[in-house]
């Protein structure tokens, strides 16, 4: 089975850690983004991935220069124009020619969903296109599914106002197409998959879906980046994902206090410090007697610094003794 992955967003979301890096190719556990997404889809059967790319494909070729990610083969589709979710899957599709069955999938999200099990309802059913949905407490930030008992969707309403949405299940990112919804899109412009490919399937009575209540987050934004890394070390994930929290090349020196934190190969935190709920990414140093919790950390945290909630990009320096909280570092708005 071949898949095409939507990887084509700036990441603006998740700056300042995108400044510096590709968000598929951030780290959740030590392993990027992309690769923890293509293992699942390759064990729900995918072969064959074709990364939909808005802008060059440099920095994934570099990370898998054989061509393969998790035991898939990649191809690299670069829009000449962006083109949003439903032109972007076209022209990815086209470009891979894909003739058959496939998955698509939001490159921001990683699942333990049972891929195989979402292909195999989607060809009971006789479907067109199935939609993975997932349970939140608020629905009006995504796109909300109403359907009948056996899964056929009766509606299809992408970010509802507070309070009026049908049901709390939500397209949680991950379909199964067949060809026919390429023809679907119109070429030469952006089209919404969620806006206006969606509904027109629901209106035909071709769109079906799936609720599971598997593993599911949307890692882009800096909250939930967080939380994805946390999820992996503190064993919320399926077990083939777990992960331990000190990568080998870290570096930690005598005294540390070290809870539920995610430190990257190339990482170092000098003696004294105390570090809780938080990244430290490829390239961070956190002085003596520092404290940082709940912050997600790609430069320098001075000596006896305090840094709380804040987001410390790359090649920033926090001076030291200083107090720094819910803060993006440097500022994205800027």
């Amino acid at each position: 089975m071949r898949a095409v992955v939507l990887v084509g967003g700036f990441g603006t979301r998740l700056r300042p850690l995108t400044n510096s890096v590709p968000k598929p190719m951030l780290p959740v556990g030590h392993v990027p983004i992309i690769e923890r997404l293509i293992d699942n889809l390759v064990r729900g059967g995918v072969t064959d991935v074709t990364l939909a790319l808005g802008f060059r494909p440099e920095p994934f070729i570099e990370a898998f220069p054989d061509g393969t990610c998790a035991g898939a083969t990649l191809r690299y589709a670069v829009e000449p124009e962006p083109l949003d979710t439903g032109g972007a899957i076209r022209f990815a599709a086209l470009f891979a020619g894909i003739d058959s069955t496939f998955v698509v999938a939001n490159g921001d999200v990683l699942t333990d969903l049972d891929v195989g099990a979402l292909a195999a309802f989607h060809c009971r059913n006789n479907a067109e296109a199935t939609l993975h949905l997932t349970p939140v407490d608020d629905p009006s930030a995504f796109g909300v599914v109403d359907s009948d008992t056996a899964g056929l969707v009766r509606r299809f309403i992408e970010k509802p106002p507070v309070g009026t949405a049908p049901s709390n299940l939500i397209n949680a990112g991950t379909y199964i197409f067949e060809p026919s919804v390429i023809a679907r899109i119109p070429d030469g412009r952006k089209v919404s998959i969620e806006r206006e490919v969606f509904p027109l399937l629901a209106a035909d009575q071709r769109l079906w879906a799936m609720p599971t209540d598997d593993y599911w987050i949307d890692t882009g934004q800096p909250d939930l980046y967080l939380r994805a890394n946390l999820d992996i070390i503190t064993r919320v994930r399926a077990e083939r994902s777990w992960a331990h929290g000190v990568a080998d090349g870290a570096v930690i020196g005598e005294g540390v206090a070290l809870s539920d934190t995610v430190v990257a190969h190339g990482a170092s935190i000098d003696a004294g410090a105390d570090v809780s709920d938080s990244v430290l990414l490829s390239g961070a140093h956190v002085g003596a007697g520092a404290h940082v919790s709940r912050s997600v950390v790609m430069g320098r945290v001075g000596a006896r610094a305090v840094v709380s909630d804040c987001v410390i990009g790359a090649d920033v320096v926090i001076a030291d003794g200083t107090r720094h909280a819910g803060e993006r570092i440097p500022d994205p708005s800027a």
